[in-house]
């Protein structure tokens, strides 16, 4: 099989999603890189890199969890203390147990 550059270097068009996202693979959303080229070198690499990366994602947070975190903190545990606090109430994010968590 011959590689073809334009194949794997070529990502699909982009389709803007916000003013500051855009998706060229399907739910792979990425910042605009025209508002990081200032601060940021951007890098070019295979279409089959980007969707890699993307789909190892699940496994790379699960090691960080299972080798940095205490507990996990669900989105809507911290909503919900934002959601308090907005409310002028103070709430606290609730520990892992009350979630029925482990610390593993």
């Amino acid at each position: 099989m011959a590689y073809r550059y334009d194949e794997q270097m070529q990502p699909p068009d982009p389709q803007r999603v916000s003013d500051v996202a855009i998706t060229a693979h399907e739910h792979i959303f990425e910042v605009d890189p025209r508002l990081m080229e200032r601060w940021v070198l951007q890098q070019e690499f295979p279409n089959w890199d980007s969707l890699r990366i993307m789909n190892a994602r699940g496994d790379h947070l699960a090691w960080m969890h299972r080798h940095f975190a205490s507990h996990v903190v669900t989105g809507s545990a911290v909503l919900a203390e934002v959601d308090a606090e907005d409310a002028g109430g103070s709430a606290t994010i609730p520990d892992a147990a009350s979630h029925g968590l482990s610390p593993d």
